[in-house]
């Protein structure tokens, strides 16, 4: 059964950064159709795609996190990682990590897997 396990969310002040990070277990990270992918769900809101990355490592952002938000995976320490940097208040959320197995793979494209949740929050 595939794992993810994210870590890393906290309390941070607008304009700070904070790195989130998902062990993956018992995913084939190296398959040609491995999509991976951070999500995000705020209070009252629906659940919103954050950026995805594919086995080649060809990354995709949702239009509001370009330029401040990178992914990237870690092939040594197998972890899905989410560096944020200049964080707004409208960024505090449910960090969520999810995967899947698929050809496409786009931001906000529909996932198989998820991790349980993390929780930032950004104040003003």
């Amino acid at each position: 059964q595939v794992q993810l396990v994210e870590s890393g969310g906290g309390s941070v002040q607008a304009g700070g950064s904070l790195r989130l990070s998902c062990a993956v277990t018992r995913f084939a990270r190296d398959s040609n159709r491995a999509c991976m992918g951070w999500f995000r769900r705020a209070p009252g809101k629906e659940r919103e795609g954050v950026a995805a990355i594919n086995w080649d490592g060809l990354v995709t952002y949702a239009d509001s996190m370009k330029g401040r938000f990178t992914i990237s995976k870690d092939n040594t320490k197998h972890t899905l990682d989410l560096q944020m940097n200049s964080l707004k208040p409208e960024d505090s959320a449910t960090y969520y990590c999810a995967a899947r197995y698929s050809f496409r793979c786009h931001v906000g494209d529909g996932m198989d897997y998820w991790g349980q949740g993390t929780q930032v929050t950004v104040s003003s």
